[in-house]
């Protein structure tokens, strides 16, 4: 029951109210023992703040949650490929795995970082997963904006 898929399904939850919200549509969340501690999705508009992605939200709520700076053994689920700042906060939060669904070519951070490894040597890292509805979501809210 508690597939990659499933919780790819939850942050896509995520990822809808953003969209709702007018936001860009991302959704993520972590999970630690196959239970969901956090969840985020993108508030930049609503906060006026260009650090509000869902990851961020999502992070800064587990560490709350856990009462810990650390994220050894937990697993993060986000729609969209994380972008260089959340990249960052990935690697310093010593997270154990990053599962994400879409591939984002223009502000993802394998657009600056390559083929180099930015996560923490530690993480895991799983692409892909539900790519085409994390995509699609992407897709028809820049559709509607022009």
């Amino acid at each position: 029951m508690f597939t990659d898929d499933y919780f790819m399904q939850q942050a896509l939850k995520e990822a809808l109210l953003a969209f709702e919200e007018e936001e860009v549509p991302v959704g993520a969340v972590v999970v630690l023992n196959n239970r969901i501690i956090a969840r985020g999705h993108n508030m930049v508009e609503k906060l006026n703040d260009p650090t509000a992605h869902a990851e961020m939200i999502a992070l800064t709520s587990a560490f709350n949650f856990l009462g810990a700076k650390y994220l050894p053994d937990a697993s993060l689920y986000v729609t969209v490929e994380p972008c260089l700042m959340c990249t960052g906060a990935l690697y310093w939060s010593k997270i154990s795995r990053i599962i994400w669904g879409a591939a984002d070519e223009k502000n993802g951070h394998q657009r600056v970082t390559g083929n180099q490894f930015p996560f923490h040597p530690k993480t895991q890292v799983t692409k892909g997963v539900m790519a085409d509805e994390c995509a699609e979501l992407m897709k028809s809210f820049f559709r509607r904006k022009r």
